[in-house]
């Protein structure tokens, strides 16, 4: 009775999942009155043929069932899809690609995988559901993001497995580990397009707090500068422009802690209470621009892809000194040194000192709560770095709207990192 009941199961989840495709190819091509090849009645039989096929030659010993039975249908599928161009003269096989994977589905549910062969029925309808909104994306893209996306696998699958993972030298150069720093060099690549993606498909034309928002995913520092100019245009917009900088900042303080989140749990226990309560300050300081001062003016930023090789070089340089620098700056000077190395690296960027700082304290090289400091120094500079760009940049208005957020936040964090 148990193994009876065992088989059912699996003949029920395998007409579920050909069911549940079948019902997307129907809805999908079936909604205005064209005829297709497989609707959800027969996706369903196809998949419980396949868990047939697999049960047939299970019983028999031999896969020349299971494989017989796949060429009779890929035939029938092949004279559907003939038939198909010859009527509408249009040539595409993801229907007949579907039916093959919910024969193959059928197959795994008899032969145990339930929840492997759910993600696939599931990932299935999904990728076949998503039709309109891939093709409007791959319409967007242009050369440069697709030469881009490129550029990002390969220094991921093609640069980062050659390079040895070792170190070669004594202290302080042995935190130079090319495959280490290469691959931090792919974690903030990575970062940086994913945000650029965002942007693509949300749209760049948005509300200047989204706008914000959004800048702040590539880059808070270029928010900072665009907004500043753009309020020496229009001063009116002193408090919205406002707004989007000091949003932009709290996505940064976000993204050192996902960061050091990723690359070090133990440092994330300690760092994320003065991060936080900084970001925290700078939320609240978000809500009172708002409040005082509701605007729906909309604003357009111009960003380009954030990933080239040659950036890519440049920030593994740059992220390679950072960490040999903190590491003599620790050994020869102690926690003086590597505070300055911190002040001096955030002016310039917060994310190679914050990757070296969580890989210090993944050694040993750095104590936890000096880590977490340097972290906060680094992450404080490269703020008040950006509120001088507003300070120096922008309007009066924009001026006297932003310095207050400024300085409490800046109190905030350092107050927080060096109390506790």
């Amino acid at each position: 009775m148990t193994v009876e009941f065992d088989l059912f199961i699996r003949f029920a989840m395998a007409l579920a999942i050909g069911f549940l495709i079948g019902l997307q190819r129907e809805f999908s091509h079936g909604i205005d009155g064209r005829e297709i090849a497989a609707g959800e009645r027969t996706f369903a039989l196809l998949s419980l043929s396949g868990a047939l096929a697999a049960m047939v030659s299970d019983e028999l010993g031999t896969p020349l069932i299971l494989v017989g039975s796949l060429l009779i249908l890929g035939i029938f599928t092949s004279i559907a899809y003939s038939s198909d161009v010859w009527k509408r003269e249009s040539v595409g096989i993801t229907s007949e690609v579907a039916i093959i994977i919910a024969i193959l589905i059928g197959a795994l549910c008899y032969l145990g995988y339930l929840a492997f062969a759910a993600a696939i029925g599931i990932a299935t309808t999904v990728v076949l559901s998503i039709k309109l909104e891939t093709d409007r994306f791959v319409r967007a893209l242009t050369r440069e993001e697709v030469f881009a996306a490129l550029q990002l696998a390969v220094i991921t699958a093609i640069v980062l497995p050659i390079l040895p993972n070792r170190s070669f030298w004594e202290p302080p150069f042995d935190v130079i580990n090319p495959f280490n720093i290469w691959l931090m060099v792919v974690f903030i690549s990575g970062i940086n397009f994913l945000g650029y993606v965002f942007i693509r498909i949300v749209g760049s034309e948005q509300g200047i707090a989204l706008a914000g928002f959004l800048g702040g995913l590539v880059s808070s520092t270029a928010v900072s500068l665009t907004f500043s100019e753009r309020s020496r245009k229009q001063s009116g917009l002193a408090k919205p422009l406002a707004l989007a900088i000091t949003i932009a900042w709290t996505v940064m303080f976000t993204r050192v802690l996902i960061e050091v989140g990723v690359l070090n749990g133990e440092l994330l226990g300690v760092v994320w209470i003065p991060i936080a309560s900084a970001g925290l300050v700078a939320l609240l300081y978000c809500a009172y621009l708002y409040l005082t001062h509701r605007h729906s003016d909309t604003s357009e930023l111009e960003f380009h892809s954030p990933l080239d090789l040659g950036s890519a070089i440049r920030f593994g340089l740059i992220y390679g000194f950072i960490l040999l620098f903190s590491r003599a700056a620790h050994l020869y000077f102690d926690e003086t040194g590597l505070f300055i190395s911190s002040i001096l690296s955030g002016l310039a960027d917060v994310d190679a000192i914050t990757l070296s700082m969580s890989k210090l304290r993944s050694t040993g090289a750095v104590e936890l709560h000096t880590a977490s400091r340097a972290i906060v120094l680094a992450t404080m500079s490269n703020t008040v770095t950006k509120g001088a760009i507003v300070l120096m940049g922008g309007s009066p208005g924009l001026r006297k709207a932003v310095w207050p957020g400024l300085v409490l936040i800046f109190i905030t964090g350092v107050g927080v990192a060096f109390i506790l």
